[in-house]
């Protein structure tokens, strides 16, 4: 009686272990996994902007941005697309200080960064 108990003991053991699946990509499941990802690209798309391209072009190499907003100025108008490059809270939410914004000025890229977001303002 014994031998049964201590078999049935070892057998549930191991049938009842599993693994466990992470579906979702944790806490930034809004990107699934492979937010690290995304924002590595962005920063590597962006190294490689070069100031004048045109925003259809940045938009084809970019794709969508997180953020976006247009302002008319007596000097043009800008339009600035915010991108995810940095990670500042694990709470699933991109914010636009975890972005970097890229400032266009009458269609053309005129800067990136914080510095040139700060030149409209």
């Amino acid at each position: 009686m014994k031998a049964i108990l201590l078999f049935a003991l070892v057998a549930s053991t191991v049938l009842l272990s599993g693994c466990v699946v992470s579906v979702g990509g944790g806490s930034d499941s809004h990107y699934g996994g492979d937010w690290e990802d995304r924002e590595y690209n962005n920063r590597q798309h962006i190294a490689n902007l070069n100031k004048g391209e045109s925003y259809e072009g940045v938009l084809r190499k970019m794709g969508v941005a997180d953020f976006n907003e247009l302002y008319e100025k007596q000097d043009g108008t800008y339009r600035v697309l915010y991108y995810r490059t940095q990670k500042t809270m694990s709470d699933g939410i991109t914010t636009k200080d975890e972005c970097t914004p890229l400032v266009f000025k009458q269609g053309e890229l005129a800067g990136w960064g914080d510095s040139a977001y700060r030149m409209i303002h």
